[in-house]
């Protein structure tokens, strides 16, 4: 059975929700292909020959793009099994199978892959007619992970690199230490699907997959977990392992604000063991907006945790949701300024200050009356509920920092300048009398902050 695996983006890493899948597939014995739209074309001889065409959508974005192909995939081959898995998968379940999709897997996806090729196998594939399948549509059964399987995937080289210092630009790979969350903040698109829990990768699995990357030429590696630290018990561990057997491989790793306040007496373990910076959600400076996403920390904290990481000389790479339907322009306003007082300008990529809220079908938002009484209806297409600022003024400069981002990107302008352009679009492009802040003289740079190569964050 000929079995064809597609992804379309994922932050410009080599999809590991490919390489896992790969690996459980091929032991059933079907021949597996992996594509990455991201970086290579779409082979319509490989649709053409697929008994089982598989979609992973880990991400919002990636969904998007992933829906053209799929309707490409009904008109090359119209007897290809449709089956999309992933995050994005189960959220989006009545859109999806409209499109033709027929089997939808969501949270522990490999043995459900495995279940369902062995039903093609056995020629029993055919969905009921109310869509229904044997699989779960959400499993978190534990599963004996495999080594991921990456030979049918483009080279590390084809993918973000790390740039540092000297100038180079590093080879990246990427791995999962573990899956899901055991938290619930509201607009967290783990949350439909995992509820609060979490799975962990073997230490021997993690440690195999960054021992045949390195192999491949990775010099750094990206942990991808939504939190690195929902587990200390097995992440500690699996860092400390790293320097003996990789010396000089470096990392880097997503971790909670609230994470980092409670664990900060392990932050020096990770600076021992290579990580050269940590990704952490702040979302927003604003207490009442943390409060609807349930965040479970402070602005205060942030600026704790950014201290503590400072004097470690541990790189913060904060994240944020920038536009809500509750953002007000002096808060945005305030948001840059606070982004300059915390010294964090050469910190933070760009696309954070144009970030608009995604509202997803399942999102917890959906629960409180303040999301129903701001949101229109569900647009399918965009796979987010519709919404607008009442200061339209605020709607206008989203989308106008969303292009100026994306241009400056292209042209490969600097953090500052590019921090510099939007300051002047939120403070002096808006056009009223309050409006007119000067950009303020930003202290010289202390030091060289890596960062990925890839700029996009949604």
């Amino acid at each position: 059975m000929n079995i064809l695996l597609i992804s379309t983006y994922e932050l410009g890493r080599q999809p590991f929700g490919l390489a896992s899948p790969a690996a459980w597939l091929a032991e059933t014995g079907a021949a597996v292909r992996c594509l990455d739209l991201s970086v290579e074309p779409l082979d319509a001889g490989a649709v053409r020959q697929a008994d089982l065409i598989g979609f992973y959508l880990p991400m919002h974005m990636g969904t998007r793009m992933a829906l053209p192909i799929i309707q490409q995939a009904r008109q090359l081959n119209p007897a290809a099994h449709l089956c999309c898995f992933g995050l994005y998968a189960p959220v989006n379940e009545p859109f999806l199978r409209r499109l033709g999709v027929q089997t939808i897997l969501g949270g522990e996806f490999e043995s459900g892959l495995v279940s369902l090729a062995q039903r093609i196998s056995e020629s029993a594939a055919r969905p009921a007619a109310n869509g229904s399948q044997p699989e779960p549509v959400i499993s978190l059964a534990r599963q004996e992970f495999r080594v991921p399987n990456r030979a049918g995937l483009p080279p590390l080289q084809n993918y973000a690199h790390l740039a540092v210092e000297d100038g180079r630009k590093l080879t990246v790979g990427y791995t999962e230490a573990s899956r899901g969350c055991k938290h619930l903040c509201r607009h967290c698109p783990i949350v439909p699907v995992y509820g609060g829990r979490f799975r962990v990768v073997p230490r021997a699995t993690v440690l195999a997959d960054i021992r045949q990357q390195v192999a491949a030429g990775a010099k750094h590696i990206t942990f991808g977990d939504p939190d690195f630290f929902n587990g200390p018990g097995h992440a500690i561990p699996l860092v400390e392992a790293l320097p003996a057997e990789f010396p000089g491989l470096t990392y880097d790793v997503t971790i909670k604000v609230e994470h980092l306040a409670r664990h900060a007496n392990l932050l020096p373990t990770l600076k021992a063991t290579g990580c050269l910076f940590i990704t952490t959600a702040v979302e927003s400076f604003e207490p009442e907006i943390l409060a609807i996403f349930d965040k479970q920390h402070s602005p205060a904290e942030f600026e704790l945790a950014v201290r503590r990481c400072r004097e470690l000389e541990l790189h913060l790479s904060p994240t944020f949701v920038a536009f809500t339907p509750w953002t007000t322009l002096a808060g945005y306003r305030c948001f840059l300024q606070e982004i300059v007082r915390l010294e964090l300008v050469d910190q933070i990529s760009p696309i954070q200050a144009a970030i608009r809220l995604l509202i997803p079908p399942g999102s917890k938002l959906l629960e409180l009356p303040e999301t129903q009484a701001a949101i229109g209806p569900l647009d399918e297409a965009k796979l987010s509920y519709t919404w607008r600022n009442p200061d339209r003024r605020l709607d206008a400069l989203q989308a106008d920092l969303e292009v100026l981002v994306q241009r400056c990107a292209g042209q490969k302008v600097p953090r500052r300048e590019t921090f510099r352009r939007i300051w002047a679009r939120a403070f002096a492009g808006v056009g009223d009398a309050a409006g007119q802040t000067p950009f303020p003289n930003l202290p010289p740079a202390s030091r060289f902050v890596p960062y990925l190569t890839e700029p996009w964050y949604c």
